[in-house]
């Protein structure tokens, strides 16, 4: 259930089209379906504009498929993170999904989603090896409903290649920035637009970087005030965050 889907039950009954009685029923799995191993928050499009995404570890594919027919039969499209490719196989083999191996992603809904963003998130990548975090933040904000636009391998070592794209950084909306080593590409990119900045560190680097740790901290103590810090690999966050602000 969500904002349209509610609207769209209480002006068919306005208009006599639909009796309050079949309304009733329509209304009264809200606000969540109690299943074996969990309680499937149908509610939440309506609280936040947004459905409730399946965190897939710890979760086996059966526990997952069930969860995926309670959204998909509250007429929400369903979003799964961080799949790996035997739960994926297992998972699409009993429901119809899309899988995306590089991102982690799977995805069980409209093919296209419409745009509702006001502007441009762009998804700024630092170096190759960070990717998949950038790749899941990419495609998490596509299927939200935003025009995204990517800009990759443009790390700090080579700062001549993100000048280079000043005028895609300038005119995005939100920014996400993903970073790993030292993390410090956030602060460089806050410093050029007046935009928000959320900055993803990534596990990318050699020892000291501690698991992305590093660059999380160097994120935390930005010097740029429009910069703003998610856990470390957590592009699916910051594509939510951003999604929220680019509705505002």
């Amino acid at each position: 259930m969500d904002r349209e889907r509610l609207r769209g039950l209480l002006e068919s009954v306005r208009s006599g089209a639909l009796a309050p009685e079949a309304a009733l029923e329509t209304l009264a799995e809200l606000p969540f379906v109690d299943i074996e191993h969990a309680r499937v928050d149908t509610h939440r499009a309506l609280r936040h504009g947004l459905p409730e995404v399946i965190y897939a570890p710890g979760k086996t594919a059966e526990q997952i498929v069930a969860i995926m027919e309670v959204l998909r039969g509250a007429g929400q499209d369903v979003l799964v993170t961080r799949v790996e490719p035997e739960a994926a196989a297992r998972i699409t083999a009993r429901i119809s999904s899309e899988y995306d191996a590089f991102s982690r992603l799977l995805w069980a809904g409209r093919r296209e989603v419409p745009v509702e963003g006001r502007g441009t998130i762009a998804v700024v990548c630092a170096g190759t090896s960070d990717l998949p975090v950038a790749a899941e933040a990419e495609t998490v904000a596509r299927r939200f409903g935003n025009k995204v636009e990517s800009l990759t391998d443009v790390g700090v070592a080579g700062l001549h290649r993100l000048l280079d794209s000043s005028s895609l950084l300038r005119s995005a909306r939100v920014l996400i920035v993903v970073a790993g080593m030292e993390g410090a590409l956030p602060s460089v990119v806050g410093g050029l637009v007046d935009k928000p900045v959320i900055a993803v560190p990534t596990s990318v680097g050699y020892g000291a970087s501690f698991g992305g740790v590093a660059a999380l901290l160097g994120m935390l103590t930005s010097c740029a005030s429009n910069v703003s810090v998610v856990n470390i690999d957590n592009g699916f966050g910051a594509a939510y965050v951003a999604t929220l602000i680019n509705r505002l």
